[in-house]
């Protein structure tokens, strides 16, 4: 039993990580990329990446705010370490959301894609 777990397990999870995990190499963002920073809006006016919209995971509203977007576009998701966007992205696929990339934090987000952080 225990042996079986571990074997379900093991094929499991990489497919989960896949999902949710931060992309290690660089990202070539489309045109028609949604740039998404997960963080509190607080966070995001303290430097995000050019042209990202601000949806706060933490926030209530969450998956109303993602429903307004098309499910079928691309998205670059980044927060403060990768966890958030995590579980944005988990959200995300759980709405019927196909086309996630997680840039982890900022920083690694604006080295993986090409954009500055800018404040406003």
């Amino acid at each position: 039993m225990l042996k079986k777990l571990i074997a379900t397990l093991a094929l499991v999870f990489p497919l989960a990580l896949g999902a949710t995990g931060c992309a290690s190499e660089p990202v070539e963002l489309g045109a028609d990329t949604v740039i998404i920073d997960v963080r509190t809006p607080g966070e995001f006016a303290g430097g995000h990446l050019e042209g990202a919209l601000n949806i706060d995971v933490q926030s209530p509203d969450f998956a109303a705010q993602i429903s307004q977007l098309d499910p079928a576009g691309d998205y670059f998701v980044y927060c403060r370490s990768g966890n958030r966007s995590g579980q944005a992205i988990s959200q995300m696929s759980n709405m019927g959301f196909t086309s996630m990339t997680n840039g982890g934090s900022v920083s690694k987000a604006s080295s993986l894609s090409g954009l500055p952080v800018v404040t406003d």
